[in-house]
């Protein structure tokens, strides 16, 4: 029947027929089992991973839950004086949270919703990379592209951060997606407005991944005689940002009570600050920081991203086909923004791994090119080589094991930092089972007040405050008390007490322990003698009791292979391999008992 149908079409219709049925699938792992894979993957992150970064906790989920829920921790970057976070940025986040509370009550819920929405667009962005790179490169680069995303550490942390830096990733992604798959300006124009809502909506530094590639558009362009047809393109991209733009400015002109241009904000002080201000103020560290970082993240990953560009310089010099001209271009424009991101970002003294969150992306295009230009050296049977003197099954078998250790390391790096670090994120599920005559509950945080998992994850109207530590930088301060539109409004416009640029300390943060109905703290066996400003609360039993607790990974005592993966507690283990705890407790002071059931 079908044999019939087809005798019926025109005779072009017919041979596009034919060939569409003997063309080869350009994709090894088909686009719905490709997404599947990174939901999965990218779902669990969502479900189990810590959060790695204070600012992720202070400066996105606080200022959420203060539009959800009318209260929140306000950092200095939200005060009108400096206005550097963008409230657009918030309401997308913060508008699906208010869908959840809907049908979830619970805050932490509200939570996990989030995270999994995140999850679900990052798996989407993944896709579509993966797709693009399929059909346009090779699909073999595609299939390892998808095993890089699916198992590297790297990607389960950021997948589902609620970080501009995350958003970026995924603007990253998909405008890399555009540039590979361009049929003509119009592709590119979308490039440039993907790039561009990651550096305006997101973080604005991004934007500097699309300047290789838009350099190499305009050469190109220029040799071939399409240079203003180019030109026109980028000209429409541009404007398209700068309507996005106006939005953001718009949006953040409302919150803060006057115009605001949030990206030029965070580029002045970040780079013009001056004298004691400026990232440095909140830490440095080593020129070796992102390559021990990203060594972590994406173990040998990394390396064969750091080999690409020797890789195609090796290939022009010494292939009889080798990439000339053009293509040749093509291939350095688009492997170069890893090697100009790490450059920059290694240059400058604040060094945070999120920094590198946009840039990953790129990593795993590169490494994939790498093995993939490997493999197919190493695959040739031609006579006379040295490949060729190797049998096939040892090779496969080597590439097999090489494959399998990558998987492996990653997903026991991956399995280490959840099993080591997930505790401040279980702890505060006791909160729920506690009923109380006064609903006024403060909970308090000391040394431990930068593992936070954020207000939703205190029920009801309980609070989190401040008791004094030896960290003596900059916490956030409260927003005013809000309970309708207008006046979460006049909150974010009004300009807090007791905030400023420059880290330092405000005595008025903090409370006393005593006015303290719970506290968060931790106890390790290698903290035998604490600082006088961090007691160890838990060991304290005439005045606080354990509510809820968790272990939590005693870094000190712990050797260095368990710090870095997941290592089994079990007791055959050699002790210097063995993974040491300490705990991570929920306390309640003792003199409220009178006031709670359970």
């Amino acid at each position: 029947m079908s044999s019939s149908s087809e005798d019926d079409l025109p005779p072009e219709r017919q041979r596009a027929s034919r060939a569409a049925r003997r063309a080869p699938s350009p994709f090894y792992v088909p686009l719905p089992v490709t997404f599947y894979i990174l939901l999965i993957s990218n779902g669990l992150a969502a479900a189990y991973a810590p959060i790695q970064d204070c600012d992720e906790t202070f400066n996105y989920w606080e200022p959420t839950h203060y539009l959800q829920h009318g209260h929140g921790r306000q950092t200095w970057e939200y005060s009108p004086e400096y206005g550097i976070r963008s409230w657009l940025y918030i309401l997308l986040h913060a508008a699906v949270g208010k869908v959840s509370s809907v049908w979830a009550s619970r805050k932490t819920t509200q939570f996990y919703v989030i995270r999994s929405v995140l999850a679900f667009v990052c798996a989407a962005c993944e896709t579509r990379l993966y797709s693009a790179i399929s059909r346009s490169l090779n699909p073999r680069i595609g299939v390892l592209f998808l095993l890089i995303v699916t198992f590297s550490p790297g990607f389960f942390h950021a997948s589902a951060a609620y970080l501009p830096s995350s958003f970026a990733m995924y603007t990253s992604m998909l405008g890399l997606a555009a540039l590979l798959n361009r049929r003509g300006n119009r592709r590119f124009a979308e490039g440039i407005v993907w790039f561009g809502v990651g550096a305006i909506v997101g973080w604005p530094f991004s934007g500097a991944l699309l300047l290789p590639l838009l350099l190499e558009e305009m050469v190109t362009a220029g040799l071939s005689g399409r240079f203003y047809s180019t030109l026109w393109d980028v000209g429409r991209g541009a404007y398209d940002c700068m309507l996005i733009l106006g939005l953001e400015v718009l949006v953040d002109s409302v919150f803060f009570g006057k115009t605001v241009v949030v990206p030029w904000n965070v580029v002045a002080y970040n780079v013009f600050g001056g004298q004691g201000r400026g990232p440095s103020v909140f830490g440095t560290e080593p020129w070796t920081f992102y390559a021990r970082n990203l060594l972590l993240n994406f173990n040998v990953w990394f390396i064969l991203a750091m080999l690409t560009a020797p890789l195609v310089i090796l290939q022009a010099l010494f292939r009889n086909q080798t990439a000339q001209g053009q293509s040749f271009i093509r291939s350095i424009t688009f492997i170069s923004p890893l090697y100009m991101w790490l450059a920059i970002f290694t240059l400058q003294p604040h060094k945070e791994e999120r920094f590198m969150y946009p840039v990953y992306p790129f990593l795993a295009l590169n490494a994939a090119l790498s093995l993939h230009w490997i493999l197919s050296y190493i695959g040739t049977s031609r006579p006379g080589t040295l490949m060729g003197l190797i049998p096939a099954k040892l090779k496969l078998a080597a590439v097999v094991a090489f494959l399998s250790l990558s998987v492996v390391a990653g997903l026991l790096r991956s399995l280490g930092v959840v099993t080591a670090y997930r505790a401040p994120m279980e702890i505060y599920n006791a909160l729920e089972e506690v009923r109380a005559t006064n609903t006024n509950h403060t909970v308090c945080l000391g040394k431990e007040w930068y593992r936070f998992p954020s207000s939703f994850f205190l029920p009801g109207s309980m609070r989190v405050q401040f008791v004094r530590s030896e960290f003596r930088g900059l916490l956030p301060g409260e927003f005013p008390d809000s309970e309708s539109v207008g006046a979460i409004l006049a909150g974010t416009s009004s300009i807090p007490t007791g905030m400023n640029d420059r880290n330092e300390e405000d005595p008025g943060k903090y409370v006393n322990p005593t006015e303290c109905t719970f506290l968060v703290d931790s106890s390790f066996p290698s903290r035998p003698s604490p600082p006088e400003l961090e007691p160890d609360y838990i060991q304290d039993v005439e005045s606080w009791e354990k509510v809820s607790c968790a272990k939590f990974l005693d870094a000190g005592l712990t050797p260095t292979v368990g710090r870095l993966v997941w290592i089994p507690d079990v007791s055959f283990l050699p002790d210097r391999y063995r993974r040491r705890w300490g705990e991570y407790c929920l306390l309640r002071r003792r003199s409220f008992n009178s006031l709670y059931t359970t």
